[in-house]
């Protein structure tokens, strides 16, 4: 063995601890970074296997009512390739002994066979047979959920009819791989389900014989979007079209999406964080490390060893601590990467998702290491093994010390001996105590962002089911109902109160820029369902003009006071002009509201109304349940404490794990940064402090001076700890806005003093550890070492 392998197995075990540290903090950074690749690669290999195996469309258009005859010259719009029709309805359930009431999507199929496009995978039992009108197949959480089988059947009110279906399969769809009703944002398996019926039997059901509700196709290669859906808008306006919409639109497909955009933020922000954390790190211990072996290479290099063997020897050393902390991190993110997979197949119904890590993934990340280190270490190493030999035997000059103007400005029995000597050690020492206390407050940032995930999440859920929506029960009809149904719903058991809305869809215009969405009509004073301010104070709908929430004002570049464009897709579809009056601030959705009087003008239909939100007497929901089933003409019955229960379950589930994941890595690296401080300052000056003890001084005042100086640099760090914090929590807040949800920017003292008391905790172990160092310390031997 090489006299430089043999330095390099001793210099590994002497700094043992110190190289564990350095080496969790690279764990930490290739944790994130593999975890969140394999997600990504998972949830991707798993999208785009199923989508092309079961032919998932690339355009979907929903109608009121168009002929079968119209295919054909939809057929020859230039770029179409398969298309093909279908009827879409909605349906309410009853499941044997499951009280709360069940909605639900019924699809057609073609009569006894497959669909070109949106095909079933059958897990269990086969498609309807062909001329049977009473059996469907039915989406496999539902079934799950439920605990149903192939030949059990269902209670259902198709178009206001009472009728019994059986289930001929269980299965799943591309279309539907987030099975979630279309008001909600988080699957209810047990209160929400789809359904595959024979296209004949369900457009009897619907009186759509000869027609068609609903479009599907896919593009051939090269061709446009927006020019086939401009042609295929103005071929199908006069049936009612409310405006074709791309995957990006469709709502399962862009769950899917948002999932994948916040693991490549995770996989880019999070490990450049920490892997620059650990380039920091190493940079520090390696000039140290060189610094304490200065006659060591000094001698080295007199005896013929080269620069480059040399630099070799502590590059090895760097390497070494880089395979370490890159091994751990490969385990423990192919660890969390399989939870996380399992946690995402509950909510992404994918027939498979294979969880593993890609070979390129495992180089890519021992590289960005590999990067880091070296990165952290040439400049230190390099400047040391570069000196002549001569220079590097002379000892460096000693330091001057002298009164600092924070000594000066304390009082002197304040300080005390052991005050004034921390204060001026550190005084002599400003670059590095400052890179000391970037290091620590990086820490405290970090963690200052897992507390911060989890008090936005449940601002942002409190907010939103507390203050918004502040009714128990959301009923839908099936088409536009008289306003004097209200009256009959007030008179159903356990109803405390009745509030009803108008709902359309409306495509609005900005200048050049629109966007597709709902308005919104109610009354002028919302009760069950508030528009709140920006200070989360509810508002009046004004006498004139659109209320707007801030996300969907920012996506179209409008300010209050500009003019609107709003094309309503329903009815006449008229074109209007309504002024921006009022911005509202909703963490969930974007949407458009004003008072339901008005829209039913523009509409220019009498109080029409298409929904209404309930309040109720919890001791008499079933009650109410069972008189709720009677009613003909309600489509759709959303019980939104379950809604709420539901994004709480997934929260806990995944963001939950994430914050808790993302809060032990920073508390490593809290650990990490001051304990190679601790011992990079114990071994500088470890002679020091043999002197002291051996004129006399206690180990207890003997630790004072060194322990002081570890919670002087702690307490320092935490201001700046706390801003860095806000900075990142900015960005990430940034990162995790789109119209789906928006995750507020809040701070609460909470999240502030978790992050300090994370970072003294750290400070506090690494001071335990330190005294038990002190307590064997070899003065002896440290006083004979050459100075």
């Amino acid at each position: 063995m090489q006299t430089l392998d043999r330095k390099l197995y001793r210099d590994l075990w002497r700094l043992k601890g110190q190289a564990l540290a350095i080496a969790m903090v690279i764990a930490s950074g290739v944790m994130t970074l593999v975890m969140a690749i394999t997600m990504l690669d998972s949830l991707t290999s798993a999208r785009d296997r199923f989508y092309a195996s079961h032919h998932f469309a690339d355009i979907f258009v929903q109608v009121k009512r168009a002929p079968l005859g119209l295919l054909e010259s939809l057929q020859r719009i230039e770029g179409v390739n398969l298309i093909e029709p279908r009827v879409l309805a909605s349906v309410r359930l009853s499941v044997p002994g499951f009280g709360d009431p069940v909605r639900g999507k019924l699809v057609s199929l073609p009569d006894g066979r497959q669909p070109l496009l949106n095909q079933l995978h059958l897990i269990e039992g086969s498609l309807p047979e062909p001329g049977r009108d009473d059996q469907v197949v039915v989406s496999d959480a539902f079934a799950e959920a439920h605990d149903l089988t192939v030949g059990d059947s269902l209670e259902a009110i198709i178009n206001g009819r009472h009728t019994r279906l059986t289930l001929s399969g269980i299965g799943l769809s591309p279309e539907f791989l987030y099975q979630v009703a279309p008001t909600d944002l988080m699957p209810d398996y047990q209160r929400y389900a789809v359904l595959w019926m024979n296209h004949r039997a369900l457009s009897q059901a619907y009186a759509m014989e000869g027609a068609f509700n609903s479009l599907t196709l896919t593009l051939q290669a090269g061709a446009r979007e927006d020019d086939v859906i401009d042609a295929l808008d103005q071929a199908l306006e006069r049936y009612g079209a409310i405006g074709a919409r791309t995957r990006h639109d469709q709502q399962s497909h862009r769950f899917i999406e948002e999932e994948l955009n916040q693991q490549r933020i995770t996989a880019t922000v999070l490990p450049t964080i920490f892997l620059a954390v650990s380039a920091f790190l190493l940079n520090v211990v390696m000039g140290r490390i060189v610094q304490t072996q200065r006659e060591q290479l000094a001698v080295l290099k007199a005896f013929g060893y080269r620069d480059m063997e040399l630099a070799r020897h502590y590059g090895l050393l760097a390497a070494a601590i880089v395979l370490l902390g890159w091994a751990i991190g490969v385990l423990l993110g192919t660890w969390a990467a399989s939870g996380l997979a399992g946690i995402y197949l509950e909510y992404f119904r994918f027939p498979e998702m294979r969880s593993t890590l890609p070979a390129w993934a495992l180089a890519l990340s021992l590289l960005v290491s590999l990067l880091a280190a070296l990165g952290g270490t040439w400049h230190a190493v390099w400047r040391a093994v570069s000196r002549p030999p001569a220079e590097a035997m002379r000892p460096p000059a000693p330091h001057r010390f002298r009164r600092s103007w924070l000594e000066r400005l304390l009082p002197a029995p304040l300080l005390g001996s052991e005050g004034r000597i921390v204060l001026r050690n550190l005084a002599r020492h400003p670059a590095k105590a400052g890179f000391s206390v970037l290091g620590i407050a990086l820490s405290a940032g970090l963690l200052m962002i897992g507390a911060y995930q989890l008090a936005a999440v449940d601002r942002m859920i409190d907010q939103q089911y507390r203050q918004v929506l502040q009714m128990d029960i959301e009923l839908i009809f099936n088409e536009s109902t008289p306003a004097r149904a209200a009256g009959e719903l007030r008179h159903l058991p356990g109803v405390l109160a009745v509030e009803t809305w108008r709902q359309v869809p409306v495509t609005l215009v900005h200048e050049h820029r629109q966007y597709r969405t709902s308005l919104l009509g109610m009354a002028q004073e919302p009760g069950l369902r508030q528009v709140l301010d920006e200070q989360s104070q509810p508002q009046r709908l004004p006498e004139a003009g659109v209320m707007l929430t801030r996300y969907l004002a920012e996506v179209l570049d409008a300010r209050v006071g500009d003019e609107l464009e709003v094309e309503i897709m329903e009815g006449r579809r008229q074109r209007v002009s309504l002024p921006l009056t009022a911005l509202v601030d909703e963490p969930l959705g974007m949407g458009a509201y004003l008072r339901r009087d008005t829209l039913n003008a523009l509409l220019q239909e009498g109080p029409a109304i298409s929904g209404a939100w309930l309040l109720v007497d919890a001791a008499r929901t079933t009650e109410l349940h069972a008189a709720l089933w009677e009613l003909p003409g309600v489509a759709s019955i959303g019980m939104l404490t379950e809604a709420e229960q539901g994004i709480r379950d997934y929260l806990d589930e995944t963001i939950l794990m994430v914050a808790i994941i993302f809060i032990a890595i920073a508390s490593s690296i809290a650990f990490g940064v001051v304990y190679n401080n601790a011992r990079i300052a114990f071994a500088e000056r470890a002679r020091e402090l043999a002197t002291l003890q051996v004129l006399g001084y206690t180990r207890a005042e003997v630790s004072r001076i060194l322990l002081g100086e570890i919670a002087l640099l702690t307490l320092v760090a935490i201001p700046p700890g706390w801003i860095i914090g806000v900075f990142f929590s900015h960005l990430l807040h940034q990162a995790f806005s789109h119209d789906l949800f928006r995750i507020p920017l809040v701070f609460t003292p909470q999240a502030f003093g978790f992050a300090a008391l994370g970072v003294l905790a750290a400070s506090l172990v690494v001071g335990m550890l330190v005294y038990r160092r002190l307590g064997r310390l070899d003065k002896i031997r440290v006083l004979k070492a050459v100075e």
